[in-house]
């Protein structure tokens, strides 16, 4: 009888243990790109916990290009993903069904790289000239929008499909003209190219729509909303912790990826930090869409590039998840 007891409780003890584990909902996440200082935050609240606390398992998926994310997103084949939010617009026009919960570059990280030996001053000098970055990337995308601002035709250029670590070595070897980048590698292009390189912030460049957005599916968050709430929090308090810490941030992201080196990633986190801060995510809340920066991304993108379908911008965002007491430094 007394063993019966022992073995009963046993039971029921290892049952209680393993209720949270059986309670976690698998997240899966594919990023924009592959792991780098940019995706910390991430990588920290998992080492830390933070998801799994909340009952998320989870599960960060590297990509290959903010427009394979917005399309597997969008079809449901991911249910949260990180992508360029003028693709996402771009793409909701033609069906893609998405929702963005978090904003993570206030200010459009793209930019343009050549090399000044090649004669090439700006925007303009593009024209004849070979583009070379992957397929998938959110450039191409927005292309259209900054020939046209700058004066341009956007079919003026020749885009060539090579793969994102490629990039330096094509310019190098002159096999392509101009390449694209994100901002927070910078210091990559600074420290191979030297004195040679050419570059160009769209920010600088009359185009800065919102960059790198969380979006999710709109009908995974429809039956998910209290999963997506809590994962929005976590991620908000993690780019927070991030940016007032960043050291035990980029240290989870290089335990968790052990081909990246901390002082590379390191460098790219500060960059990024750069990327986040704007007015509102100062004095509104910190991963916030501010409703009038949506409207002239909107229209942007309807006048440069086009839509398929025009739909209301605000059924394509929501903040209601953010917490505004969470806002970046001034």
């Amino acid at each position: 009888m007394f063993a019966r007891t022992i073995l009963g409780a046993a039971a029921a003890a290892i049952a209680f243990a393993s209720a949270p584990a059986l309670a976690q909902q698998k997240l899966d996440f594919i990023l924009n790109w592959v792991p780098g200082g940019d995706h910390a935050p991430y990588y920290y609240a998992k080492k830390l916990g933070w998801y799994a606390k909340e009952g998320i398992d989870l599960n960060i998926e590297p990509g290959k290009g903010s427009a394979l994310a917005t399309q597997k997103v969008g079809a449901g084949a991911n249910p949260i993903g990180l992508a360029d939010m003028a693709g996402v617009l771009v793409a909701k026009g033609k069906g893609a069904d998405t929702v963005a919960v978090f904003n993570v570059y206030a200010n459009s990280p793209q930019g343009m790289y050549w090399l000044k030996s090649s004669g090439i001053k700006g925007v303009k000098d593009f024209v004849g000239k070979k583009i070379g970055n992957p397929a998938a990337d959110g450039a191409r995308v927005m292309w259209p929008a900054l020939a046209k601002a700058n004066g341009i035709d956007p079919k003026s250029v020749t885009w060539v499909n090579i793969d994102a670590n490629a990039k330096l070595a094509a310019l190098k070897a002159k096999s392509i003209d101009v390449t694209t980048s994100f901002y927070n590698i910078h210091h990559v292009f600074q420290r191979e190219l030297g004195d040679d390189m050419g570059f160009l912030a769209w920010r600088d460049a009359g185009l800065n729509p919102y960059g790198n957005s969380i979006i999710v599916n709109a009908k995974f968050l429809e039956g998910n909303r209290a999963t997506i709430d809590k994962f929005v929090k976590v991620t908000q308090r993690a780019f927070a912790a991030c940016v007032k810490e960043p050291e035990p941030c980029v240290q989870a992201l290089v335990d968790a990826n052990g081909a990246l080196k901390f002082d590379n990633e390191f460098t790219n986190w500060k960059l990024v930090e750069v990327l986040m801060s704007d007015k509102f995510s100062r004095e509104m809340a910190l991963g916030i869409h501010e409703d009038g920066r949506m409207k002239a991304d909107y229209e942007l993108v309807k006048e440069y590039i086009g839509l398929d379908k025009p739909f209301d911008v605000k059924a394509v965002y929501t903040n209601e998840f953010l917490d505004r007491s969470i806002k970046m430094p001034k």
